[in-house]
């Protein structure tokens, strides 16, 4: 009796377990959004921004929420790096996309790699995040400017697709899937430096990656 009253209690209390990939340009940020993360959930903080450098491979953390378990993989975004992303789309819950709100020059760069991002059949139906980092910087763009910033530079994009046979194509045949995820797509500013939305972000994943668990099972 002992043995099945103690099986059905880990059973009852045991937490479901979801990956979360953090990606983005090098610099923007991940790190350190990461490592804000540990210092905010877990009894032992993570690393002070003066500690953090370039990632090169993976960084990982893992917090405990009610009922659920959160493992973040924070990837390097160095170009070499970034090809090696996609082999980590079919084992994850949830992605991060983390722009660096007051880089301005590197905008266009990093709309081009959260563009094929989107383009990628393993993202699609995983509850997807975009976060403007870096809003404690007086010079950075807000949340709806980020947003705008990212639909004018698709709406240019598709502009220059149809003007070759090609794109024309390109455009018929996946642009209307990618546009629907375009309009729902949630944009949340943080500071991963002071962080300031850093909760929010997290509950908006521990929501997102349970309501889509769910929804696999009901479709099952």
């Amino acid at each position: 009796m002992y043995h099945l009253l103690k099986g059905l209690h880990e059973h009852l209390t045991r937490k479901e377990e979801f990956s979360v990939i953090i990606i983005g340009l090098d610099g923007a940020g991940k790190t350190t959004f990461l490592e804000k993360i540990k210092t905010l959930y877990n009894e032992v903080p993570g690393l002070s921004p003066d500690k953090i450098g370039p990632t090169v491979g993976q960084n990982t953390g893992t917090i405990v929420l009610p009922s659920t378990i959160l493992q973040f993989w924070d990837l390097g975004g160095q170009r070499g790096i970034r090809n090696i992303w996609h082999r980590y789309y079919g084992d994850c819950h949830a992605v991060v996309y983390v722009i660096d709100a007051e880089d301005r020059e590197r905008l266009s760069e990093g709309w081009e790699v959260f563009d094929s991002v989107l383009s990628n059949p393993q993202i699609l139906g995983l509850p997807l995040l975009l976060v403007a980092n870096k809003q404690d910087s007086p010079q950075s763009l807000s949340v709806d400017e980020i947003r705008h910033d990212y639909e004018d530079w698709h709406q240019r994009k598709l502009e220059s697709a149809r003007r070759t046979r090609y794109g024309e194509a390109d455009h018929n045949s996946s642009d209307a899937m990618r546009r629907e995820r375009i309009a729902s797509l949630d944009v949340m500013g943080v500071s991963a430096l002071e962080g300031t939305g850093i909760r929010a972000a997290v509950d908006w994943l521990f929501i997102r990656v349970q309501n889509s668990r769910r929804d696999v099972k009901s479709t099952s």
